[in-house]
């Protein structure tokens, strides 16, 4: 059977000041105590030095460069966005199958604190379990710096996929495109935002090339609003959310488990419902920008990768 797993890594903190938060794109997640500290105190300095690099310890060192040139970062994720491997592409099809039949009733809490997400993702392994893959969440932990707080994050994990092609273990990342909303973008960057998949199912050799190109797009967008890069959207802190040490957990941990009879917490029924939609909207765009042979006026089979699973919607 093929390895799935789910692996958690530090989100933004939802605790600072949420003007604060909203000027800077600063999202809530599932933190530990530690991580909300670290971050916290990173935005208070950040924004007590206005924004600048007053305070070396939190300013981002990924380096200083002009207005990107967002059409060509465009390309860039247009080109890293399809996978190439058969394992690949056969299990994008199977979780944009899986994730529509997914529904409220279905999401359990799984912990005794805030579950941002939890539920969908430990939904998410137990189908693709059934489905023959070794599917697990992973729960990602790293130690802060001078240049990055401590946190951790949870995604998905798939072993053992040789038989299709791929040596490297999957990714899953339910919503991978929200990593990288920011406030008061320019039109260009939301352009560039739309086209990473809302749902990432790749490599994490793949996934870390969309990293830098973000990282650049984001500075240019912010640099056209007089907005410095914060040290939250660096590409180190980025990295850490997927390349850090982390645990696989197959089952949720009996510890944390509450009382099933519980109202299903709207929070995540609200967050299932938004990537289902997004994902709907994605498939859609993408079915109607297939070209034509017009010699024929029969569909070029472009799709050939893809089982017709990946359109059940």
């Amino acid at each position: 059977m093929m390895d799935c797993r789910v692996c958690v890594a530090v989100e933004e903190n939802n605790n600072t000041n949420n003007n604060n938060n909203n000027l800077w794109g600063v999202k809530g997640g599932g933190f530990s105590h530690e991580s909300e500290h670290d971050l916290a105190l990173m935005v208070s300095d950040f924004l007590e030095n206005g924004g600048s690099a007053g305070n070396e310890s939190w300013c981002s060192s990924d380096g200083e460069s002009g207005l990107a040139d967002l059409p060509h970062l465009a390309d860039k994720i247009s080109f890293y966005k399809r996978p190439v491997a058969q394992c690949e592409i056969d299990l994008l099809s199977l979780v944009h199958s899986l994730i529509p039949s997914i529904n409220e009733t279905d999401l359990h809490h799984v912990k005794s604190g805030p579950c941002n997400a939890s539920c969908i993702r430990f939904n998410l392994v137990k189908r693709l379990r059934l489905s023959g893959y070794d599917a697990a969440v992973c729960v990602s932990r790293w130690q802060g710096s001078s240049k990055v707080p401590g946190g951790d994050h949870e995604y998905i994990d798939v072993l053992d996929c040789n038989n299709g092609g791929c040596s490297e273990r999957l990714i899953i990342d339910v919503d991978f495109r929200s990593h990288f909303e920011i406030a008061r973008a320019v039109d260009s960057y939301d352009r560039i935002l739309n086209l990473l998949p809302v749902v990432y199912v790749g490599s994490l050799t793949r996934l870390k090339q969309f990293l830098p190109i973000m990282v650049e797009a984001t500075r240019s967008s912010l640099k056209q609003n007089s907005m410095p890069l914060p040290p939250w959207r660096s590409l180190a802190y980025l990295q850490a959310k997927w390349n850090s040490p982390y645990q696989r957990q197959f089952t949720p941990v009996e510890d944390n488990l509450i009382c099933s009879n519980l109202p299903i917490h709207k929070q995540c029924n609200g967050h299932l419902k938004r990537i289902q939609s997004s994902l709907h909207s994605e498939i859609e765009a993408e079915r109607k920008l297939k070209p034509k042979n017009s010699d024929n006026g029969r569909r070029m089979k472009f799709d050939w990768r893809r089982p017709s699973s990946f359109w059940a919607v």
